[in-house]
């Protein structure tokens, strides 16, 4: 199969390159020009199954003739496109233009499901970000050696009902607390940013919670944190982290939680059954 990876920024496209390579796929990669690395060029470059695109995030109808003309008929959603960048300095092309002139909503999760759908109804269908990369996905319980306190756990069950609501609203899927407190709430700059800014506003002894939306569509948006999620929250002082088990991506694999433990971090997987049940 010939597998479409729609590559922003990090380091998620290149594992996932990585995996569709090892299971013997063909991809033809869409670089979007405002995010991806210039390194894929060289990933491409060694693999004689890969084709590499570099497109503008505003177009839409390039990409389905890319995709189509490959004989892709799956495609991955791989990096993160920041926020700011899809409300801002971006020209959509007609196609684009006509889909976000149909929505009645224009926040991140309705223009991607709006793409989405333009993709199926041109032959290519999005699947999973997490089908090449199942074994990155957070397990439940501690994740670190350190497990919270039992204050910091008062945080945790206190901040699951504030980040549940705000992802929930399609707001940010992060939030900082401390004392029962809610210090600071991701809007579009980004996990690494809200906890550099929670430090300031806050100091140390902070509680980090990064949730999935209630209805997480786990082809885009997906939750990820990495070792540099890591060192925002050792540069400010936050002593626990929590992420949703099954459906959070730990990027750097174990390198996560050897990193929490020479910062004396606390990591735990929200297990499954606690989550919000997702409807049908």
């Amino acid at each position: 199969m010939r597998l479409g990876v729609i590559a922003g920024n990090g380091s998620f496209p290149f594992l996932v390159l990585e995996a569709a390579r090892a299971q013997g796929h063909a991809v033809t990669i869409l670089a979007i020009e405002e995010e991806a690395s210039p390194d894929l060029a060289a990933v491409a470059a060694r693999d004689p199954k890969a084709d590499l695109h570099w497109i503008s995030l505003g177009q839409l109808s390039r990409a389905i003739e890319i995709l189509r003309e490959a004989g892709a008929g799956h495609a991955v959603m791989a990096g993160q496109v920041k926020h700011t960048k899809i409300f801002s300095g971006i020209v959509p092309d007609r196609l684009l233009f006509s889909v976000l002139m149909k929505l009645r909503a224009r926040n991140t999760d309705a223009i991607i499901k709006a793409v989405a759908d333009v993709l199926r109804d041109h032959g290519v269908e999005l699947l999973d970000s997490t089908a090449y990369l199942t074994p990155l996905l957070a397990r439940e319980g501690a994740l670190s050696t350190r497990e919270p306190s039992d204050e910091e756990r008062e945080s945790l069950a206190f901040g699951y009902g504030v980040a549940d609501a705000i992802a929930g609203m399609d707001i940010g899927q992060t939030i900082v607390v401390k004392s029962a407190a809610v210090v600071a709430v991701e809007a579009m700059e980004g996990t690494d940013a809200v906890i550099r800014r929670a430090g300031h506003l806050a100091g140390a002894g902070t509680v980090v919670v990064k949730v999935a939306k209630p209805n997480q569509d786990m082809r885009f948006d997906v939750p990820v944190v990495g070792v540099a999620t890591i060192a925002a929250m050792r540069e400010a002082g936050a002593s626990t982290l929590s992420v949703d088990a099954g459906r959070t991506l730990m990027m750097d694999g174990d390198a996560i939680g050897r990193a929490a433990d020479e910062a004396g971090i606390a990591i735990v997987g929200r297990p499954v059954a606690a989550q919000p049940r997702r409807s049908a």
